[in-house]
Order: C-alpha cells, then structure tokens, then sequence
C-alpha cells in the first residue's frame, strides 16, 4: 500500500493544518469457519467476506483530540492508541466512518471498524503497520476478529498468542442467512466458555485439520466439511435454533457445507463457486426463509486491509 501525504494546505479557521489523510477498508465477515480452543489458547479461523467497512482518517497539527461519529467511541480510541504508540499523540485525529456491516451478527462490524482506522492512521503517518501491529492495538480495545491477517488466518482473538495465514481462500460463495435477533460479543466473551469449547475438541481439532487441507489444497469441500463439523459443536456454546433447517437447505442445493458465527447469529450455507449457483441459491434461499430478517450473497475473500485512493 502507497502512504497518503499531506495536501500541504493552509490552516483552517480554527488553526489547524492538515498534515496527512488515509482511506482504508477492511473486510467484514460470515460467521467464523471454526472456532474453539487448542494448546490452552482460544482460537477461531477466519471467514472473510467482500462486505466492507471503510474508514478515512485525518491527521491535522495545531490541536489534540479524536473527533469519532456518535457510537464510535471504540473506534477512536483505537485511534488515539495507534497514535500514542506512534509516538504522535499531539495531532487532532477525525475520523469517517462507512460501515453498512450490521452489528451483533457475528460478521465483525466492529472488528473491520478497528482494523482499518488502525492501518489509516499508521498510512497518514507514512508508516504501513502489520497485521501484528494492528492486532495488537485492535485486542487492546476489545476480542477482535483476525480480518486484519492476509487469507484465512488462524487467530487468537482474545490475547493474539496464534496468528497464522493459512493461505488463500479456495473459490467459495457463502449465501448467509440472518434469522434475526444479536449477540454482544464483548459481553460473549466476558463469560468463560473455556471448559465448554474444551467438551468439543475432539470435533475442533478435526475441523482444523480439514480446513488447513483444504485451503492448502483448494478443496472447498474439505472446508466445507471442517466449518460444518464445527458449526455442530458449537451449539453446545451458542445454539443456533435453527440451524437444522440451514443444514437440510445446505443439502438440497449441494453445498458443501455450513458454517456459523459462534459468537452471533448468523448462519452460512457454503457453495463450490466453480459450479456459479451462488445467484440461484440466494433466490432459493429467500423463498425457503422468507421469516429471514436478511439473506446475503458473500464470496469468501482474503483478510487484510486495503487503501482506498479517494
């Protein structure tokens, strides 16, 4: 990614002077393609999808202080952090924000907001961070998804202690089925779950073993195979209603499997992209779910953060 310069303008009516600017965007997610815990860690594998937040920072000397949309507190204060550890924090920081992403789902609204704000920041400052950087930052804030770490990642999203790229993602479309209702993941992961993942690590361990050959080898079948064995396990977690209901659609559409957001809501059905029946399962989805409060039509992308040339 290029860096953003300084227009070099003159000071604004209240002093200020704009000293760099940056446009990134970050990928949301469909749920997660596993999660649990292995080595005592807790751990999930990403699931990225091309639905994004995009987030425009500006840096102006003269003044100190974040000026963040209502509701974006976090997000700012991620901002501030970056700064800080920049070695920048006296610059005014305002931040734009564009995020059609719904919260609570499990699709990392909040996760995306974090990562691009933290890459913009570094960027108006002249410096590309990592995807450890921005991890770093983004799990000082809060449990934070990996969508910062190039292709499906294995993440730690509570203290960071894995983060591994496993490789680009095999030619998926995900249809995503959102049957209503939000979960606060922060409030999700204040609970200790630890000895329930642990009841299902047998399941976990196998799904991670498909899904790291199957993204190794492209396989969209053994990805699909490993997300729905841990989409089932999760249910003793976080139960999905209906997540019978998915599976049986799943079947009559030949996906290759389901997957779900352990910690939210939404639910997956995962499709081979080389058979192009993501359009079709999409239309047939609506009809079979037509209580669904929102369907999605996904292709199941790379993580990492983007520069947005505006």
């Amino acid at each position: 990614m290029a860096t953003s310069s300084s227009n070099g303008s003159l000071p604004n009516e209240d002093g200020s002077v704009l000293i760099g600017s940056a446009t990134v965007r970050a990928p949301g997610v469909c749920g997660e393609l596993a999660q649990g815990v292995i080595g005592g860690n807790h751990f999930l594998v990403t699931c990225p999808v091309d639905f994004y937040s995009r987030v425009k920072v500006d840096l102006y000397a003269g003044k100190h202080g974040i000026d963040a949309p209502e509701g974006c507190e976090k997000t700012g204060a991620a901002v501030r952090r970056t700064l800080v550890q920049l070695k920048n924090a006296k610059v005014r920081a305002r931040l734009t924000i564009n995020n059609p992403i719904p919260r609570g789902k499990g699709m990392a609204s909040s996760s995306a907001d974090l990562t691009a704000a933290i890459a913009a920041t570094g960027l108006a400052l002249g410096r590309e961070l990592s995807s450890e950087e921005i991890a770093q930052i983004a799990l000082s804030i809060e449990p934070t998804d990996g969508v910062m770490i190039p292709g499906v990642a294995l993440f730690d999203h509570r203290a960071g202690t894995l983060h591994e790229s496993l490789g680009p993602p095999p030619p998926m479309e995900i249809v995503a089925i959102d049957m209503g209702g939000t979960v606060d993941t922060v409030q999700f992961n204040m609970v200790d779950r630890f000895q329930r993942w642990r009841a299902v690590d047998v399941q976990t361990t196998e799904a991670l073993r498909l899904l790291r050959q199957g993204i190794s080898e492209q396989d969209p079948v053994l990805v699909g195979r490993g997300a729905t064995i841990s989409a089932d396990a999760s249910q003793i977690v976080l139960s999905k209603p209906r997540l019978s209901e998915v599976k049986e659609f799943a079947e009559s559409v030949d996906a290759v499997g389901i997957n779900v957001g352990h910690s939210g809501t939404i639910m997956g059905v995962l499709l081979d992209a080389r058979k192009k029946r993501g359009a079709s399962t999409y239309h047939r989805a609506k009809e079979t779910f037509p209580d669904a409060q929102e369907v999605y039509h996904f292709r199941l992308i790379g993580g990492g953060v983007q520069q947005v040339t505006t």
